[in-house]
């Protein structure tokens, strides 16, 4: 299999191809209206902080500043408000749906469980993330840039599940030769991170939204030590260092220094194509089937006006993090992006799943 494909040019090119000017929406007035932004994870977790942060931006963009509520459908990571939000339709534009990873991957997969049609629906936003995985202070203290003397500890993670976006940090873990036990189960990866607070896991992740709000003050205070991130692309397709967290090394840097890890082959070309489909795109915001196109153009606008704030690169970078944000056909572009797996590597992650954890897809 070629990652030749895989590159941040591959990505926001896709993106540029696409690129256009806002179009003047219809009168649409959302006037004394509210809109529902459904998030199908709990409240503690990125997807919350992300949707949280962008509402009452929205609010302020939306002609006649509706209320915008962001509401919570967790359950089977994500699956049952995906599944949900398939058989709405649309009434008046104030449904919002907001997906992550998490709900990319099963889709990927051909999970058994997935009864949703990611081309059915109308994508109006879309934007990138990374994400950081920590130890508690026992463990970091050992922690020497190469996971080699961890690979005597027994670790407990809280895991919404292996087909999630989860993924990707099990796979890391088990390409670093980690002994990484899933308590799968969990609605959010803040719900991740409480078990990691009351100490019943000792290793974590979360993407940039959820480590900014919640587990920077653990590192501040000594009860957590940063491991690795993702990183992000390069122009080139090569990983480099998450603009967000340049100070924490990359999962490939953490690779290449710990005994038997490897940066090139099918397991980290697999892992790669996994990566670049769940955190570059990572979240989405839909309008159900059937929204007309000057409620899709209004939204369009409306978030095209969001990104372009003279204040936006400054207060995103404190709450969701220094990536990329995709409106109207870029978030088409990004859509396509980030649905899209190279076969063998769904395969090589099928066996996998198969293999470590005894979850058969077809």
């Amino acid at each position: 299999m070629t990652v030749s494909k895989f590159t941040r040019r591959a990505v926001t090119g896709l993106i540029a191809a696409a690129a256009f000017a806002a179009p003047a929406a219809a009168e649409v007035d959302f006037s004394g209206k509210t809109i529902e932004w459904v998030i199908p994870f709990s409240e503690t977790g990125g997807s919350a902080k992300w949707a949280n942060f962008f509402a009452p931006l929205l609010t302020e963009e939306l002609p006649g500043n509706p209320t915008v509520v962001v509401k919570f459908m967790p359950g089977a990571g994500s699956t049952k408000g995906a599944n949900w939000f398939q058989e709405q339709e649309h009434k008046d534009g104030t449904l919002l749906f907001g997906t992550s990873g998490s709900t990319q991957f099963p889709y990927l997969l051909g999970d058994p469980r997935v009864r949703y049609e990611y081309q059915d629906w109308n994508p109006v936003m879309a934007s990138g993330t990374g994400g950081v995985a920590y130890l508690n202070a026992e463990d970091g203290a050992k922690f020497d840039g190469s996971a080699n003397a961890l690979k005597g500890t027994d670790f407990i993670y809280g895991s919404q599940g292996a087909t999630r976006l989860d993924l990707v940090p099990l796979l890391a873990w088990q390409m670093l030769g980690m002994n990484v036990e899933p308590v799968f189960g969990i609605k959010g990866r803040g719900d991740g991170r409480l078990m990691f607070e009351r100490g019943e896991a000792n290793i974590d992740y979360q993407t940039s939204s959820g480590y900014l709000k919640g587990s920077t003050e653990l590192v501040a205070d000594g009860k957590a030590v940063p491991m690795m991130t993702w990183g992000a692309l390069d122009d080139n397709g090569d990983i480099v260092r998450d603009p967000t967290f340049p100070e924490i090394a990359t999962f490939k840097e953490v690779c290449e220094a710990t005994d038997g890890c490897e940066t090139s082959g099918a397991a980290w070309d697999a892992w790669k194509a996994f990566f670049v489909a769940g955190f570059p795109v990572q979240k989405l915001a839909f309008l159900p089937a059937g929204t007309p196109q000057e409620v899709i153009d209004t939204y369009t606008a409306a978030f095209e006006a969001v990104k372009n704030r003279a204040d936006f690169g400054d207060i995103s970078a404190k709450r969701v993090g220094k990536y990329d944000v995709f409106t109207g056909e870029g978030a088409q572009a990004a859509l396509q992006t980030a649905t899209n797996v190279d076969g063998e590597a769904k395969e090589s992650v099928k066996a996998w799943l198969q293999e470590a954890y005894g979850v058969a897809l077809k």
